[in-house]
């Protein structure tokens, strides 16, 4: 067990990207098209985070023409590039997913001041 956990500590982030639920978020994810490799740029929010240590992942969710997108991203994965933290969101649950069935402006997360 403890190659293991060698193994998973080799791969985890020196600086793991520090996001909370609620927070509007651009994830910039590693795309490889055949021989090429180019960043996509990802925006939401961070509806739920699930896990610990290697296997650590977080929900993402915009609202793309019209229709909800949600992408599940691993914290440690090499494929994301970075995360950048665009406002940080006020909220009380720890997962969001009542946010799927608002339409609008009833979707919005209060922004936390301070």
């Amino acid at each position: 067990m403890d190659a293991l956990k060698a193994i998973a500590a080799e791969s985890l982030k020196e600086t793991p990207p520090v996001i909370a639920i609620g927070d509007t978020v651009r994830v910039h994810v590693k795309i490889r098209e055949g021989e090429r490799e180019r960043i996509q740029n990802f925006e939401g929010t961070v509806i739920a985070k699930k896990g610990s240590g290697v296997s650590e992942t977080f929900t993402v969710r915009r609202v793309s023409y019209g229709v909800g997108v949600e992408r599940v991203f691993p914290l440690h994965s090499p494929n994301v590039e970075g995360v950048d933290v665009i406002r940080h969101g006020r909220v009380r649950r720890s997962k969001l997913y009542y946010l799927r069935d608002r339409v609008g402006k009833a979707a919005k997360v209060k922004e936390r001041l301070g």
